[in-house]
């Protein structure tokens, strides 16, 4: 049989219904992702009193950039932003090395108590403490108020230690590491010199996963800090969303009128700065997302 006569032999009618059907689940999928978005982006750069109308759709209405403009001259913007850079940066480090560690040994068959070690770690995504005892706990170590409350008490997912070791199961063989043991490598060289390397895509994907967390954090550094030079971006859009709502509390209504259409403006402007530098990383991992994140899931 001839190649040609062995496509034409595949592409039947239901084939085609079912690429067809694919293809129109995709674009509506794409739809509903991609139109809030272009919305926000489009209402950021429109003028209030066209935000108030509901005239924004999917394009500016009487383009300005008043809303960026009240964002980025906030005197602990430029603060917020090098504090989330340094949370997400060293956080992200400590999380992957950490997430390393625990997955690797936990991949190795000939560790006896991987099967107990591995029930304790699944246990803590089905029960913890809660928020007051671990609270008391970052206070009592004396890292309360501190950058280290923002990096230690998270310093692991147990979910991506899950799909790290699953991937170091399904792409490092077990006659691979005897091999290097007959040469004369240690365990730690092994991990260092064969294994990380040919973990790229894992890692790229715990990289991802804990840098938009750390660049998201909201709630710990609610909780645990009360000094204003620490507070990440997150936390700083919010405290301006804020005190652009209780601004007009002693205003006139003429006033408080033009706080509200303001305050409309400033919360899509607020969305994408904190967007923006996020969605910039994921092009430059998103070759090895998809690949890394599904060998990790599907064995185990």
């Amino acid at each position: 049989m001839s190649n040609r006569s062995a496509v034409k032999l595949y592409r039947t009618p239901t084939d085609h219904l079912y690429m067809v059907l694919v293809y129109t689940l995709t674009i509506l999928i794409s739809v509903v992702i991609l139109v809030p978005m272009i919305f926000v982006v489009a209402a950021s750069f429109s003028s209030p009193d066209a935000l108030m109308a509901g005239q924004v759709f999917l394009w500016p209405v009487e383009f300005n950039i008043r809303g960026y403009k009240m964002v980025l001259e906030h005197k602990m913007l430029v603060t917020g932003f090098q504090n989330t850079l340094i949370y997400a940066g060293a956080g992200t480090v400590i999380n992957v090395v950490l997430t390393i560690l625990a997955a690797y040994p936990l991949s190795r068959r000939d560790l006896k108590i991987r099967n107990p070690v591995m029930f304790l770690f699944a246990f803590t995504m089905l029960f913890s403490g809660g928020m007051i005892p671990l609270y008391l706990l970052v206070k009592n170590i004396g890292i309360l108020n501190t950058r280290w409350s923002m990096l230690l008490p998270n310093a692991m997912s147990v979910w991506n230690v899950i799909i790290t070791r699953t991937y170091f199961q399904s792409n490092i063989p077990g006659e691979m590491l005897e091999s290097a043991n007959i040469d004369g490598c240690d365990d730690f060289r092994f991990l260092w010199k064969i294994a990380i390397p040919l973990s790229v895509p894992i890692i790229a994907v715990n990289v991802l996963l804990y840098a938009v967390g750390h660049w998201n954090t909201y709630f710990n550094a609610l909780i645990y800090l009360n000094d204003n030079a620490l507070y990440p971006l997150q936390l700083v859009l919010r405290d301006i969303l804020i005190q652009d709502d209780t601004a007009g509390i002693s205003m006139d209504v003429t006033k408080q009128l033009e706080q509200q259409r303001l305050r409309y403006l400033l919360q899509y402007s607020t969305i994408v700065v904190a967007t923006v530098p996020v969605a910039l990383l994921y092009p430059f991992v998103q070759k090895y997302f998809v690949s890394g994140i599904m060998i990790g899931a599907i064995k185990g």
